[in-house]
């Protein structure tokens, strides 16, 4: 449908903020226009004539996700992923914003020219709508006031090494200028928070054993990381948020920050809440990730802390590379996880592969869209205009079935390169189509990208961020 041309888009399950029902939906000029009962808005006469009806029958309608998670790679490193790939396969999984991490391009996003480079590399490429993280590193608190200024939607830090040379990790003195900085200028801290002395103790063995690997990244590392950024966020009054939470271990000591007034947020991915390490075998590197995937034990309580409100969000954290870098034996390489590039591929597959194991748990739509849609949105001040199918958003809209299934072929994915853990698994849920502001995206050969690049909005998120299960419908 073209965005000028007002169309109604019917469906038995439509995803609300206020739950699942039957209604229409009118969309006019790239945004929602008007909700109404189910089978009315096309006979009514205070609707745009001729408007476009879209009947999707049982087929559910969801706002489109928002992932805050996801590396690009572009510019420096486009043969890992970039902004046409990478977004062809947001839209064909049902995202529709993305936010860019400042690494593993080059250069990285940590000064305001960088930041220029990077979105002119992502002008006229993007099949969604596109925004960028920037970064904290060693030596450049200068540049995050001006960077915050661009438009970036915050800053991340490593407290351990992040893997390329030219995004060191921060040491303390390092962290707590760059809190203090963020605190001072209203911008938001996101953190890989894992300990590089515990780290630096565990046992490091190498080969293809996935147990040894897991060895390597205890939660201990994530616990200690967490437990010091926290007394820095006290300290400075910063905003902070935890990335791609993988132990479980760490939610005590967040719950208990929130209980003092820190504030802290925290997100998980899919990998962690869909795979576990009795199932990864021995030698499949596309598994590896930091921190790691851990046992099913840990992912019951991580899917508890999900139901109890404690994430803001499930975001994919999409760090692909090549396959000779992921060290794979099917293209010749040695399975060795502790000389394999860590990342997980999954951007176009996060929403089935959640969708896959919540239903399994009793979990509905509503609660995915929240955790992946509404969390994200607000999490990065984008939900007045992003993460709901409420009248005034844009009309970033996800036709979604969610009975049927398929078995995933990486060959067949979106992604620049064919590598991702969830290859040959069966997962439940297809997009079926995908809009953005009202126009629908074709993924196909040849089509023309027409996502926007955004920048950080003006009134950003509440100061003391709200668990996602908090969130209520007037916050909509």
């Amino acid at each position: 449908m073209s965005v000028s041309t007002p169309v109604v888009i019917r469906s038995l399950r439509v995803v609300l903020p206020e739950g699942e029902r039957p209604a229409d939906v009118l969309v006019r000029d790239g945004r929602i226009a008007r909700i109404a009962a189910h089978g009315t808005l096309a006979v009514d006469r205070t609707v745009d004539h001729p408007a476009q009806l879209v009947d999707l029958g049982s087929t559910a309608l969801l706002p489109g996700l928002v992932d805050t998670h996801v590396h690009v790679n572009e510019p420096g490193r486009t043969e890992w992923e970039g902004f046409a790939s990478a977004t062809r396969a947001a839209a064909a999984g049902g995202v529709t914003t993305i936010v860019d991490m400042p690494l593993n391009s080059i250069p990285p996003t940590v000064t305001v020219e960088a930041l220029a480079l990077k979105r002119k590399a992502a002008e006229g490429r993007a099949f969604v709508d596109l925004g960028f993280w920037g970064g904290a590193i060693p030596g450049n608190t200068a540049d995050l006031e001006p960077l915050h200024h661009a438009g970036v939607f915050g800053f991340k830090s490593f407290l351990a090494p992040s893997g390329v040379d030219e995004f060191p990790h921060v040491e303390p003195p390092d962290l707590e200028a760059a809190l203090a900085e963020q605190a001072r200028i209203g911008a938001m801290a996101i953190i890989h928070a894992e300990d590089p002395a515990v780290l630096a103790a565990a046992p490091q063995q190498p080969g293809g054993r996935y147990r040894d690997f897991l060895a390597s990244r205890p939660a201990e590392a994530e616990t200690g990381a967490v437990a010091r950024l926290l007394e820095a966020a006290r300290r400075t009054g910063a905003r902070v948020h935890v990335l791609h939470v993988s132990s479980s271990a760490v939610l005590p000591l967040l719950r208990r920050a929130r209980e003092e007034g820190v504030r802290v947020s925290a997100e998980t991915c899919p990998h962690y809440l869909t795979l576990a390490a009795e199932q990864v075998p021995d030698g499949d590197t596309a598994f590896k990730c930091c921190p790691p995937i851990r046992d099913e034990s840990n992912r019951d309580a991580l899917w508890q802390a999900l139901a109890d409100g404690e994430f803001t969000a499930v975001v994919s954290d999409h760090s692909p590379s090549t396959p000779d870098l992921k060290l794979l034996p099917e293209y010749g390489g040695s399975g060795d996880f502790a000389a394999a590039w860590g990342g997980i591929a999954s951007l176009q597959l996060g929403l089935p592969a959640v969708w896959t194991e919540a239903r399994r748990r009793g979990h509905t739509l509503a609660e995915v869209v929240r955790w992946m849609s509404a969390g994200p949105a607000e999490l990065v001040g984008l939900s007045a205009v992003k993460g709901a199918i409420a009248v005034g958003r844009d009309a970033d809209l996800v036709a979604f079935d969610p009975e049927a299934e398929f078995a995933v072929r990486a060959h067949a994915l979106h992604h620049r390169n064919p590598v991702t853990p969830y290859a040959g698994r069966t997962l439940a849920g297809a997009v079926r189509t995908t809009w953005l502001r009202g126009r629908e995206v074709d993924t196909g050969p040849g089509a023309e990208p027409f996502g926007r690049l955004l920048t950080r909005p003006v009134n950003p998120s509440p100061a003391n961020p709200r668990p996602a299960n908090s969130i209520s419908p007037q916050a909509f």
